[in-house]
């Protein structure tokens, strides 16, 4: 099993960005996807948590409406959207999946390799 993430970089506050979880040797429908991300000198924390490849997704507080979902079920990738992006949205942003409903970093399953993102004027 593999998770490739990609699609991270350097943007201003206010751009977009659109992250890529591409997974290989498993099929994400049945599992929990979730991104997480951690920044310097901080606890890595969930950012999304989302059922099989057409299941509802939640969201932390903290990027709500500014976040979403999308999911190619061909390609078994999912997609991070971020807007309106704030210098705190800075880290090291990581896609997982997992058997675990709420999707808790220490219940994940298999990681992909973080993708750096950087919000920065």
């Amino acid at each position: 099993v593999q998770l490739q993430a990609s699609g991270g970089g350097l943007v201003q506050p206010g751009g977009s960005l659109r992250l890529s979880c591409a997974a290989s040797g498993v099929t994400l429908d049945g599992y929990y996807i979730a991104w997480f991300r951690q920044a310097p000198g901080k606890q890595r924390e969930g950012v999304s948590c989302g059922v099989g490849v057409d299941g509802s997704t939640h969201f932390a507080d903290s990027v709500k409406g500014r976040f979403s979902i999308s999911r190619d079920n061909v390609k078994n990738t999912v997609y991070l959207r971020m807007n309106s992006l704030k210098p705190e949205d800075t880290g090291l942003y990581y896609c997982a999946i997992g058997r675990d409903q709420h999707c808790m970093v220490t219940r994940m399953d298999n990681w992909g390799r973080g993708t750096q993102v950087t919000v920065s004027s």
